[in-house]
């Protein structure tokens, strides 16, 4: 059976975040000239735990047991978003967290990883059988761009879910995108461009034409 607009799209989204985290596993990652990579990560995975809680999670609350699956999701999510908080500390040398060793915040990173895309893959699988096709590829098209516009760092004990959580969000993104700026963080001028913005995918998704120097 031919995978829906969500699927791929929700495959490609696991498969660049742990791109984006191969680097960032490295033992010196925490060099200053390599702190660009695990920012890079870092952004990506909390942008797209924010889009999923803002976009999918309402349709999936409508699931059956839909309150239980949301329940587990967000629950990885705040366990996700306090690991990524733990990373970026260590990185920067937080004193609070150098009892930590960058192996054990991997571990445990790794196996929530799998359980978020374990969860995401059976959601969306779920969602695809009981909406129209129209349906899942707007759903689709509403994640890529709650994406672009989602926090770029991990706040687990904000509000995840409703509208006190879509507002959560709102207002971290102007935060976030503040202090990114300031600290010169997140999207260094000599590292290529967003993983999703203008990407093939991306296209193909939005029914978008690909520029010619991105088809080849």
């Amino acid at each position: 059976m031919t995978a829906s607009t969500l699927e791929v799209a929700l495959g490609y989204e696991h498969g660049k975040i742990r791109e984006l985290a191969g680097p960032a596993h490295e033992p010196d990652a925490s060099l200053p000239h390599r702190r660009h990579e695990t920012d890079w990560f870092y952004a990506i995975a909390a942008q797209h735990l924010a889009a999923a809680e803002d976009v999918l999670l309402p349709k999936v609350r409508r699931l059956p047991d839909g309150r239980y699956l949301v329940s587990a999701y967000v629950g990885n999510a705040k366990q996700l978003e306090r690991s990524l908080r733990f990373l970026k500390a260590r990185q920067y040398g937080d004193s609070r967290v150098l009892h930590l060793r960058a192996d054990e915040v991997w571990r445990v990173l790794d196996r929530q990883l799998d359980e978020h895309e374990r969860m995401e893959t059976e959601y969306s699988r779920q969602l695809c059988d009981t909406l129209g096709g129209e349906e899942v590829s707007a759903l689709t098209e509403r994640l890529l761009s709650a994406e672009e516009v989602a926090p770029t760092r991990a706040h687990p004990f904000s509000p995840h879910t409703g509208m006190a959580g879509r507002l959560a969000h709102r207002m971290w993104r102007v935060a976030d995108t503040a202090w990114d700026s300031a600290e010169g963080r997140v999207v260094p001028t000599n590292y290529h461009a967003h993983p999703k913005r203008d990407s093939a995918l991306s296209h193909y998704l939005r029914g978008a034409k690909i520029p010619e120097d991105q088809g080849s």
